[in-house]
């Protein structure tokens, strides 16, 4: 049933109902999300926490004029129903469909993209200066989690947006980790005094007639500050220079209402603290937020089934055998990641070997740098990171260890094409970026056993390295258990055909292999992007009428550019197709469905071949 959520079609709709509704727009909704979500898959436990939050937010501020920011976006799909998309729920990050995130160009009410985390404080703080500048009373409203305030860069738009002192609203949604604990009746008492306008009146009015005598003005703060540092777990937020308030809880739609109404005429930054519960109102992911936090379809009364053992392992559970096996053999091999332990395959590890485990938060920057650290004084660190999330740390990677030469190895996990994340969690631009760095090993293997040894000869290098392999499982390989070193810096020709002779570079090679079959041509597994084999470049060229590289990159600075740069230096003069991921952001649908739109299926290699040899 969803009397109301009928008659919901923006929030302009749901400010035109009496409050007393908005406790069964509350249940309508996370009903409707349950069953949306059971159907298409998606994320369901932060969403489920955050139902009576945005119906607050969007009730009490006069969105769209008035900016609503979501950091990371996993709990967006509230807001997604209420302001005009509910139907288009049933197609979520499918092909042709709505993301799972925030996107300007899909609505009005996404102010900002997003998809990386502890972006939002920044973006809203850049609107409220804009409101300012303009001479308009827009409010701006920054959503934020509590992981998401693990990342250096929240601090900082903190500190900014306090020197500022713009109209600034943080709603720090704290569903995981408590900041600080929540002390009962007088906290919550604390908590609605500060929200309300006497308190701000008598405040403000007191610092006037204090600031008569600053020295009496000085005693007061100070008292006023221990006071809370006692009772309050705002200190650290007021010391930014916001006012805090709270913590309220997430759920108390009654309080959640009076709070903003009263925060919204506040000058000056200002900081909600909302505790929230994941997966509330559904029972099963209450009790297991992380198991029910990304859902495939399942059935809501049963809930999801344990996935059955894969038949195939996954490029992740390659990676996180390897790296057991390998600190069973070195002491001095630790392991680094930035908060991705499931998803990085570190779970096995970090039970084995606590002791040389470090999560150190949503901090890529830190992580490197942490990374770095560890290698000058002699440890062997393998940073475990999505090929998305390395890019946040570029300028550590380049500083902090490349120019240092440094033996830290990355082990890069999501490489290519990610799926139904989209845009923001492609791998699409790693090799690009890696391959400009002086003293950098890039690797990228063809299947799973050729990953096993991949990251055994990064391991066993003393300068910086990288292995790069997609998500999910390869071709099913038989994953050899004794490890060894590749030859560096050279291909294995898998298929000596004629006149063509295709050059894949990792996930793509399987695919390459039957376009070769039916062309009759050479497929070369490049193995490594730097060192590039060029001797087996400058022998294909010899050989062959035309050049085929495929990688699952962007083109532009890949490793088909890498080819020509290699044939370049070496005058050779033959033509040359590269084949990879568009210049433009990939969007989201299946791994299957957006390589075959990029053409780099087996069916699309072979086209473009057939296009280019009729020419």
């Amino acid at each position: 049933m969803t009397e109301y959520l009928d008659r919901i079609n923006s929030p302009a709709d749901l400010r035109n109902l009496d409050r007393e509704a908005l406790h069964e727009v509350a249940d309508e909704l996370r009903a409707f999300l349950l069953d949306s979500v059971s159907k298409t898959g998606g994320h369901l436990a932060s969403n489920l926490g955050t139902v009576e939050l945005t119906i607050a937010l969007h009730y009490i501020y006069n969105t769209p004029y008035d900016r609503l920011v979501w950091d990371v976006g996993h709990q967006v799909y509230a807001h997604k129903v209420l302001t005009g998309r509910r139907l288009a729920m049933q197609h979520l990050r499918m092909l042709g469909g709505i993301s799972g995130f925030p996107r300007r160009e899909e609505s009005e009410y996404d102010t900002f993209g997003t998809g990386h985390s502890s972006t939002s404080i920044s973006a809203a703080l850049g609107m409220a200066v804009a409101a300012r500048l303009r001479g308009e009373d827009r409010k701006v409203v920054a959503v934020i989690g509590d992981g998401a305030m693990t990342a250096g860069m929240a601090f900082e738009a903190l500190n900014n947006a306090g020197a500022m002192d713009a109209n600034l609203l943080v709603v720090l949604n704290d569903n995981d980790m408590s900041i600080s604990p929540n002390v009962g009746a007088l906290n919550q008492y604390l908590a609605k005094l500060l929200a309300s306008r006497f308190y701000s009146v008598v405040r403000r009015g007191g610092e006037k007639v204090l600031g008569m005598a600053p020295s009496i003005l000085e005693l007061a703060k100070r008292a006023e500050e221990h006071v809370k540092g006692m009772m309050m777990p705002g200190t650290l937020f007021e010391e930014f220079g916001f006012n805090y308030i709270g913590p309220i809880d997430g759920h108390d739609l009654d309080a959640l209402l009076s709070s903003l109404q009263n925060i919204r005429d506040f000058k000056g930054p200002q900081f909600l603290h909302v505790v929230t519960k994941k997966g509330k109102g559904y029972k099963l992911a209450e009790d297991d937020p992380c198991f029910y936090h990304g859902v495939t379809k399942f059935d809501p009364q049963n809930g999801m089934d344990q996935p059955a053992p894969s038949t195939r392992p996954s490029y992740t559970q390659v990676f996180g055998d390897w790296i057991c096996d390998m600190a069973a053999v070195d002491k001095h091999l630790v392991a680094i990641t930035p908060a991705m332990r499931e998803g990085s395959g570190l779970v096995r590890f970090a039970e084995e070997y606590p002791e040389r485990y470090f999560d150190v938060g949503i901090a890529e920057q830190h992580a490197l740098t942490f990374a770095a650290g560890l290698a000058c004084e002699g440890y062997k660190p393998v940073v475990a990171v999505y090929s998305t999330f390395l890019q946040r740390a570029y300028d550590q990677l380049i500083h902090d260890i490349v120019v240092q030469k440094l033996p830290v190895m990355f082990a890069i996990d999501r490489a290519g094409i990610v799926g139904a994340d989209g845009s923001t969690h492609m791998g699409a631009y790693d090799l690009s970026f890696l391959r400009c760095l002086p003293n950098m090993m890039i690797m990228a293997p063809k299947d799973e056993n050729e990953c096993r040894q991949m990251l055994y000869t990064a391991y066993m290098q003393n300068t910086p390295t990288a292995v790069r392999y997609p998500r999910g499982a390869g071709c099913g390989a038989r994953v050899e258990q004794p490890m060894h070193v590749l030859p560096i810096g050279r291909g294995e020709i898998l298929r000596q055909g004629k006149r063509i002779a295709i050059c894949a570079f990792g996930s793509l090679v399987m695919s390459s292999l039957a376009a070769a079959d039916k062309l009759d041509a050479t497929l070369v597994n490049m193995r490594f992007i730097k060192p590039l084999d060029d001797e087996l470049l400058e022998k294909l060229s010899s050989g062959h009428d035309l050049i085929v590289t495929v990688e699952e990159n962007v083109i532009m600075g890949g490793a088909g550019s890498a080819v020509l740069e290699s044939l370049e230096r070496r005058g050779i003069r033959i033509p040359v197709l590269q084949l990879g991921l568009p210049d433009a952001p990939v969007e989201h649908g299946s791994q299957a469905e957006l390589l075959a739109r990029c053409g780099l299926d087996s069916a699309g290699i072979l086209a473009s071949i057939l296009s280019r040899l009729s020419e």
